[in-house]
């Protein structure tokens, strides 16, 4: 067969595919390349399940610290560029403030501990959003019990946490009545 069999009558050049195959077959083959370009795109198998775990095991080591009065332990798990919003009171911003807010807070206390309830991964792998409970015993014996939120951040391999909440579930003291 010469070459000429293989055109049309117009001189075109004949793939022997209409339009609606073609259609077909350029959607086919998308379709197949698809899950490729999925695979090439995501964090590598168990990175999500590791970090998970790795901010966890982070949270439960800084709890274990400030149970344990260890103030420098305790601070270290900030991102040097943190903010702590701690109930009643302003923000701290700057590492000293943050310092002596966990001094304070350690020394008036006999015990303070939390768990991690729910851990919420970016898909970036580089930022984490942390919820769980606390508990604490104030040196007077008044037992508090509430809620937080972490949000940690990648820094280095390692993780810090970026932003630190906390308050109560017990009811706010009632003040002076209004007359």
């Amino acid at each position: 067969m010469s070459i000429s069999g293989w055109k049309n009558l117009d001189g075109k050049w004949d793939s022997g595919l209409d339009g609606r195959m073609k259609t077909k077959f350029i959607l086919t083959l998308c379709v197949a390349l698809l899950p490729l370009g999925l695979i090439c795109t995501a964090p590598a198998a168990g990175t999500k399940g590791t970090d998970e775990q790795a901010v966890r095991d982070a949270d439960a080591a800084w709890s274990k610290a400030a149970g344990a009065k260890d103030l420098d332990k305790t601070v270290s798990f900030y991102a040097d560029d943190a903010m702590v919003l701690p109930p009643n009171d302003t923000a701290k911003t700057s590492k000293d403030a943050i310092r002596a807010l966990w001094k304070d807070l350690i020394g008036s206390v006999t015990s303070v501990s939390w768990t991690a309830t729910r851990v919420e991964m970016a898909k970036s792998g580089e930022m984490a959003c942390l919820t769980g409970t606390y508990e604490l015993t104030m040196n007077d014996g008044t037992k508090d019990h509430g809620k937080y939120c972490e949000v940690w951040e990648k820094k280095g391999g390692g993780w810090k946490c970026g932003t630190d909440i906390w308050n109560s579930d017990l009811p706010a003291p009632s003040g002076p009545e209004k007359k």
